[in-house]
């Protein structure tokens, strides 16, 4: 495995929903920061954000970008995370025409494309 492939697998929140929670006021931030944006502070813990959550907003995307027009029509949106922060997301697995705010969804990572062997 090549060492860019390797560095970028190791980033938590690439592959994972790992996030950092502010020790001062318990704000909740994806991707991790270094300073609060609430608070200021600096302290933080890792915590893993729950696999659920409701559609905020969304948009159906009808003509595509070229590496994509297979996938259209699909949907991306922005998701709150039930007890967390909010995400943007591709909304998969339903008919966007179907889709509502409100709905309630489960979080998945799936591979979109591949950049080599490396991955």
């Amino acid at each position: 495995m090549s060492t860019s492939a390797r560095y970028w697998r190791e980033i938590p929140q690439r592959y994972r929903y790992e996030a950092s929670k502010c020790k001062g006021c318990g704000a909740v931030w994806f991707p991790p920061r270094l300073i609060c944006s609430a608070c200021g502070k600096k302290d933080f813990e890792d915590v893993i954000l729950p696999g659920t959550g409701k559609v905020k907003t969304f948009t159906v995307i009808r003509v595509a970008p070229s590496e994509f027009c297979d996938e259209a029509p699909y949907a991306v949106g922005i998701v709150d995370l039930d007890g967390g922060p909010a995400i943007q997301c591709q909304i998969a697995d339903c008919d966007p025409e179907d889709l509502k705010t409100g709905m309630a969804v489960k979080i998945e990572f799936r591979k979109v494309k591949q950049e080599g062997e490396a991955g």
